[in-house]
């Protein structure tokens, strides 16, 4: 019986030990997805009569800094940046401050979302760690918006400031001072708030800084502004538009590119004929012939001058009121030679003119010479225009659908600025059949004044169609490359038929603009209606976060 007894136990413990030694996953419980939590500081956060130069930040476990000098809003901004310690995770954050602060003043340091946990990178987001210089914290507020005045988003990371209205204020304080206070619309956001503020008046300002430097550089910054001065406190939801101003036209020494060509850089803006300068090329006070060009999708022009033999060359230039002279070098160089080449291959659209390109300014075109062909070997009759700044020589002539072309210039056809003439060039092109193409109308509503623009823009927001109307509200898109468009609509104020910025030291706003609320399909061999409502302003939507999705470890 007590065999038995013990061969059955020995067996009941078997079976307990093989239950307990099955396999399993250890999950290592919930994750973690709790921000870092704030538990001490020295001194204490929104301390009043701040002395020091220190401040001590304790948290709950190991945090990590990142992107600190994109994330940090420091208000008012300090001249010298603090520093922030350690770069490694830790449970404390040391900011040592290596600067003087302003008497009786509210400082905020806003971390953005530069905190997170070492281990699983929960972000504290918005952590703001406040002082006073004075007895009390400011407590007030404003807010408002950001856009960009011509193109449909706004930038991240925009600076919105306060600058102090008293009796040292000057127009030039965005060029050359830092702001009362700042804050940052950071990644996604378009809206701002600027908190802590003292109640007084101020002139608001938002600015794109690609400088980081709390001024205001107008070759590359952006700018947006409040044209009145601003009290605070107050209720206002204010909305700030930015633009990149135009630049007042520079020209800058000439470089030589070539034995016949010198390279002229410039700032300004030269898309109208009538804003183009005079240039005068000298040797030795007698003037040389020149041509002046376009150098493409450069900010430069070129001046074409026949060879001569000196050590120096001169140059005088006029535009408006602008007057500048340069002498300049000039060494023996490879020349630049007569080429001729299509300017859109392949394919012509509709909606194209059909242009040759020279490479050198041409002076003479001979059309005698020149002949247009189509498959059926048929002549087709054709004018010519020469577009001698952008160095374009277009022929117009009554296009067919489903048609090959051959295009051909005889030796002699073209005679450029150098006295030479092209060798024989033959091109093909053709043409597609009017179904590979959509049309669009677009009805406007609700105009307030004229004239304006119309644009139909890329995904990239370069305009690929453009239509002026100074009273007509139905505008023929036709023949269009079957793709999705955007509506942009200009209120041309100053009927130049182009876009114009502000100017910031003229108070001057930029020229309205205009989206339409949705992108326009518009599908081959379809004709499409469009009603686009010019009092309904176009809101952007925040801009969603990718969600990175981690690899789940399995255990096997």
């Amino acid at each position: 019986m007590g065999k038995t007894f013990l061969k059955y136990s020995a067996a009941l413990l078997l079976l307990i030990l093989a239950s307990c030694a099955k396999r399993g996953n250890i999950t290592g419980g919930a994750k973690d997805t709790i921000a870092p939590v704030l538990t001490a500081s020295f001194p204490k956060n929104f301390s009043a009569e701040f002395k020091g130069n220190t401040v001590k930040l304790t948290f709950n476990e190991f945090i990590k800094l990142k992107d600190l000098k994109k994330q940090l809003i420091i208000s008012p901004p300090m001249k010298n940046e603090p520093l922030i310690l350690p770069v490694t995770p830790s449970k404390i954050i040391t900011i040592k401050i290596n600067d003087t602060l302003q008497d009786d003043t509210t400082y905020s340091f806003n971390f953005g979302q530069s905190m997170a946990d070492n281990n699983e990178g929960n972000p504290l987001n918005q952590f703001k760690y406040i002082f006073s210089t004075g007895k009390t914290i400011d407590s007030l507020a404003i807010g408002g918006r950001v856009k960009d005045a011509y193109f449909k988003d706004v930038e991240s990371f925009v600076s919105v400031m306060l600058y102090d209205v008293n009796k040292n204020y000057n127009d030039s304080i965005v060029y050359k001072q830092m702001p009362r206070y700042v804050t940052n619309t950071l990644d996604s956001l378009k809206t701002f708030r600027l908190e802590n503020l003292k109640a007084g008046k101020y002139l608001l300002v938002a600015m794109k800084d690609y400088n980081s430097n709390n001024k205001f550089d107008p070759k590359k910054d952006k700018i947006g502004f409040y044209k009145q001065f601003i009290s605070v406190p107050n209720d206002t939801v204010y909305e700030l538009e930015l633009f990149k101003e135009n630049l007042p036209f520079k020209a800058f020494k000439p470089s030589q590119a070539s034995g016949n060509r010198l390279l002229l850089g410039y700032e300004g803006n030269l898309k109208l004929k009538e804003n183009r300068p005079q240039i005068v090329l000298k040797n030795k006070g007698q003037i040389l012939p020149s041509i002046i060009t376009e150098l493409p999708k450069k900010d430069s022009l070129q001046v074409w001058y026949r060879p001569v033999k000196t050590d120096s060359l001169a140059l005088e230039l006029t535009r408006n009121k602008y007057h500048t002279n340069f002498t300049f070098k000039v060494r023996d160089q490879k020349k630049d030679t007569l080429s001729i080449k299509a300017a859109q291959p392949g394919i012509l659209n509709f909606r194209e003119r059909y242009a040759l390109v020279s490479a050198t300014p041409l002076t003479k075109i001979d059309k005698t010479k020149i002949t247009l062909f189509n498959k059926a070997k048929e002549t087709i009759p054709f004018t010519t225009e020469y577009d001698e700044f952008h160095q374009l020589l277009y022929l117009d002539f009554k296009k067919e659908e489903d048609e090959n072309y051959k295009l051909s210039l005889s030796k002699g056809a073209v005679t450029d600025f150098y006295e030479k003439s092209n060798d024989s060039v033959s091109v093909k092109f053709s043409t597609r059949t009017f179904a590979d193409y959509g049309n669009l109308v677009v009805n406007l509503q609700n105009v307030k004044r004229f004239p304006v623009i119309v644009e139909l823009t890329n995904s990239k927001g370069d305009a690929v169609a453009t239509a002026y109307t100074d009273k007509n509200t139905n505008l023929n898109f036709s023949l269009l490359d079957p793709a999705k468009y955007t509506l942009r609509a200009i209120y041309d104020d100053n009927k130049n038929t182009l876009y114009d910025p502000g100017n910031f030291l003229a108070k001057q706003y930029a020229e309205e603009v205009i989206y339409f609320s949705k992108e326009v399909d518009v599908r081959a061999n379809w004709d499409v209606v469009q009603a686009f409502d010019l009092s309904i302003p176009y809101t952007p939507e925040p801009k969603k976060k990718k969600v990175k999705k981690k690899a789940e470890n399995k255990r096997k």
